[in-house]
């Protein structure tokens, strides 16, 4: 590999920044060079190509977002001339291999490039958490952490008004955001799509917890549960309660990348451009019990993903 190039697609997420950087300074103490493509698959299939060095990545590691910037491109999922385009180009800019940064459909898109015989790896890039083949994706740990902050400082409105609050978090398929910032930022009800729930049964819980004092309750809905404000009028309707609803939004992907996200982006590029460089194509890489492996990206795609049980019990039983 003598020349490289790095994009990041799809949604944003805070710790993109620090796999860049790091794609970079691994490429260039390798004696490699490296081209960022701007503005994801958009990008790749108008040239827009940048020349990147470790002067480029100097400040990036604690900045959320992508410096990089990143579009949705429905042309390179539906056009085969747009696929075979962005091949050309990446031929005539001299590149031998692309890293991609995304979610599900970036992967999906890198392996469009994989059918004309050119070499990619992906590095999950996704505040979802939603890709099975790995434990975490870079992103992930900072919207939970950006969650759990929003929830502290809605709780003390939600005990100054005695009231019930309804916070919807992103996540369609995947309630890993829900659960994860519910359990630690200790929710009195979790709703997730891996879940079927019952309103009366939860309205059932929180009269009960209001009936020994606890004026002030925190429900946390994941995006693909359903209509928030129908869930918060039937809480309000089966239980009597004042009920807010907040809805977070986009907020979730901003912000400062975590420590472990910063990490995860770190070692993920490294290991990436390593896999460029021993001629290892074709793969994904991610993070199994701490440790960064990789895989095929055929095979991650073909995962499903497991459903945290245990997890879900747990803020079951602590939630009462």
């Amino acid at each position: 590999m003598r020349r490289i190039a790095v994009l990041t697609s799809g949604g944003d997420a805070p710790g993109m920044n620090a796999a860049v950087r790091a794609v970079v300074r691994t490429a260039v103490y390798n004696n490699v060079e490296v081209y960022g493509v701007q503005r994801g698959f958009k990008g790749l299939i108008e040239g827009d190509f940048i020349k990147l060095n470790v002067s480029f990545v100097g400040d990036i590691i604690h900045r959320g977002g992508t410096v990089l910037r990143s579009a949705r491109c429905l042309e390179f999922q539906n056009q085969e001339s747009c696929r075979k385009c962005a091949v050309d180009l990446l031929n005539v800019f001299q590149i031998d291999g692309l890293i991609v940064i995304g979610g599900d459909g970036s992967f999906r898109g890198m392996t469009s490039l994989t059918e004309y015989g050119f070499s990619t790896i992906g590095i999950p890039g996704t505040i979802d958490n939603d890709l099975a083949y790995t434990d975490f994706t870079i992103g992930f740990d900072t919207a939970v952490n950006t969650v759990v902050e929003a929830m502290s400082k809605l709780r003390d409105t939600t005990s100054s008004h005695e009231r019930i609050t309804i916070v919807e978090v992103m996540g369609r398929r995947c309630g890993d955001i829900a659960l994860y910032a519910g359990l630690s930022g200790g929710a009195e009800a979790i709703l997730i799509p891996e879940v079927q729930y019952d309103l009366s049964q939860i309205a059932e819980q929180l009269i009960k917890s209001n009936n020994r004092g606890k004026k002030q309750s925190i429900i946390v809905v994941a995006e693909g549960v359903g209509n928030t404000e129908f869930i918060s009028k039937e809480i309000n309707h089966l239980t009597g309660f004042d009920t807010m609803t907040t809805i977070l939004g986009h907020v979730q992907r901003g912000g400062n990348p975590s420590s472990r996200d910063r990490l995860l982006g770190s070692m993920m590029g490294n290991r990436a451009v390593d896999l460029l460089l021993n001629n290892i194509t074709n793969r994904v890489v991610g993070v199994k019990d701490n440790q960064i492996m990789d895989m095929d990206i055929n095979d991650a795609l073909r995962s499903k993903k497991r459903f945290n049980r245990e997890m879900y019990n747990l803020s079951k039983v602590l939630s009462i």
